[in-house]
């Protein structure tokens, strides 16, 4: 009973996330389907990146991940299957995969598309299912696939990094408003060698040590620290941070239109001392 997860910016007002699922259930009763999110910001890339590289490490070797994001950002001839580290993820030629790996894929095939497939999110769930079946069934990424594919590749969303300060940008904000930057903890400790900081946003709002836990602060209190995933993390003690200050994720659609004061809603600066 393969196990199936599936990631979305499709949200769950309407029928389609529970039509994905009956169209793989359709295919094989048998899978196992186990929603990561539908609630992703739509054409906001890194932020879908950032949760599906997350969730994935934590399931166990050759499940499958069904990433239905930005399908349609080019018009679609092919979607990929990826074997990457012992997992499986089914997404398509957009340039995602290496934003969510962060390297490129250990093995990759084009699965085609016919003419007579419509190209729609859930012809797409349909034909990421039956591939997976076959490959469950003991099928080779050669055997369902164009195996020497030239994929798009786009590079992972990274902080700034010099001697003196990192800068990082919001890349999501969580279901309590805490705010999740792109600089992780490996990446933090490497660049700070001991010394003092301060984390600096909203021109003004400072914090200068990283908690362990929320309750670190008081009730209301502004606080820093790694979430589960490594990654920095802004938040309020029972409060909203992402609302009380006024912050944003990051968003690619909008970028052409960035100004530097609406930058500095969207960044966080780490100053070494």
């Amino acid at each position: 009973m393969p196990i199936l997860t599936l990631t979305s910016d499709i949200g769950e007002q309407d029928y389609l996330a529970g039509a994905v699922k009956g169209t793989l259930l359709t295919i094989d009763p048998s899978f196992q389907l186990v929603d990561i999110s539908h609630h992703l910001s739509p054409f906001n890339d890194p932020q879908a990146a950032y949760v599906v590289r997350n969730a994935i490490r934590q399931f166990p070797a050759n499940s499958f991940h069904i990433v239905l994001v930005n399908l349609f950002q080019y018009k679609p001839d092919h979607l990929l299957l990826v074997h990457h580290n012992n997992q499986y993820i089914c997404v398509a030629d957009n340039g995602l995969i290496t934003m969510i790996l962060e390297e490129p894929p250990q093995q990759v095939a084009a699965i085609q598309l016919n003419k007579s497939v419509a190209r729609n999110t859930l012809a797409c769930a349909e034909v990421f299912g039956k591939v997976i079946k076959q490959i469950h069934a003991g099928a080779s990424l050669n055997d369902v696939g164009d195996t020497s594919v030239s994929i798009n590749v786009r590079n992972p969303l990274r902080s700034i990094i010099t001697s003196q300060y990192m800068e990082g940008q919001i890349i999501s904000i969580d279901h309590f408003e805490n705010v999740i930057v792109n600089i992780t903890q490996d990446e933090f400790e490497t660049q700070r060698k001991g010394r003092r900081f301060k984390i600096v946003f909203k021109r003004d709002e400072v914090i200068d040590r990283i908690s362990e836990t929320y309750a670190d602060v008081n009730e209301g209190e502004k606080l820093a620290l790694f979430n589960s995933a490594g990654y920095l993390e802004i938040a309020i003690n029972k409060g909203n941070a992402a609302g009380l200050f006024g912050l944003q994720g990051f968003s690619e659609k909008n970028i052409s239109q960035y100004t530097q004061t609406r930058l500095f809603y969207q960044t966080v600066r780490v100053y070494f001392e």
